[in-house]
């Protein structure tokens, strides 16, 4: 066995990324205050192929270095908008139909693992690292999905959780040939 080098990976150019197809899927960033998991979520979603990301509030956008320190690029990559009011903007979403789905510990989450994730189209509401989703935005999500978790702590870091979540996401998605 040896690791693959770089020219090996077959990885696709910002242009080829653009075009090439994508999950059935978007991301809302709720207040996620820190940069650094900003350019990790937003390489998570490169790899994951997400839709589109909605950076939410008072959620830093590109382009910063500490952004594009994280994000390796993938702040050119993948498809974001800053949104002032998430709320308005997931409530105008949802009534074109999209579901949406929060990360968060409810009273009514569900496991991630055994979540049978809805038919598209759907956006993952994730929240900000230390009060989670605003209550307003957790008022409008009509699912709420929470990570399988064994220590002491409760949560996970956002980015981390993000890139959990779409990765069950996009396995679940991939298993049902809705996307290859």
């Amino acid at each position: 066995m040896r690791r693959l080098r770089v020219e090996e990976l077959g990885r696709l150019s910002v242009e080829e990324y653009r075009q090439a197809p994508k999950f059935p899927f978007r991301l809302a960033l709720d207040h996620v205050r820190s940069r650094y998991n900003v350019g990790s979520i937003l390489r998570s979603a490169d790899a994951f192929r997400v839709e589109k990301v909605y950076l939410g509030g008072f959620t830093p956008a590109p382009p910063h270095p500490e952004i594009h320190r994280s994000a390796l690029g993938a702040e050119e990559s993948v498809a974001w908008e800053k949104v002032p009011d998430l709320a308005a903007h997931l409530s105008a979403l949802k009534a074109e139909g999209f579901t949406l789905i929060a990360l968060e510990h409810t009273t009514e989450s569900q496991s991630l693992w055994a979540f049978e994730w809805p038919a598209p189209p759907w956006v993952l509401v994730v929240g900000n690292e230390l009060t989670g989703i605003q209550d307003a935005l957790l008022a409008l999500c009509d699912w709420a999905v929470e990570i399988p978790q064994f220590g002491t702590k409760h949560s996970l870091n956002v980015a981390v959780a993000t890139g959990i979540a779409l990765y069950e996401a996009a396995r679940y998605f991939q298993g049902r040939k809705i996307f290859s």
